[in-house]
């Protein structure tokens, strides 16, 4: 699937990595089981580069509008399994 991801020209490359390998997380948990282990940690990564919550659910809406993967919905679920892996559902 091609789709752009909702990158901030102000972001450095490592930040843009970041966020784009975090993104892929939350793409890959539709597609087979994450810990959530994994999924957290990736997105504490996210939360430094993007700490603001309406810039999140800004990238969290484009995202999902683009994919059809929900950001939102795949931290939520990560964060009731703490302990868990974690497979989502379209």
């Amino acid at each position: 699937m091609n789709f752009r991801f909702p990158i901030d020209d102000r972001w450095t490359t490592e930040e843009i990595v970041e966020v784009v390998e975090f993104l892929a997380l939350i793409e890959e948990c539709y597609h087979k089981p994450i810990t959530s282990k994994d999924i957290l940690n990736k997105y504490r990564k996210f939360k430094q580069i993007v700490p603001s919550k309406s810039e999140e659910k800004t990238i969290g809406r484009d995202y999902e509008r683009e994919t059809g993967y929900s950001l939102y919905q795949t931290i939520k679920k990560a964060k009731e399994n703490s302990d868990q892996t974690i497979k989502m559902q379209k």
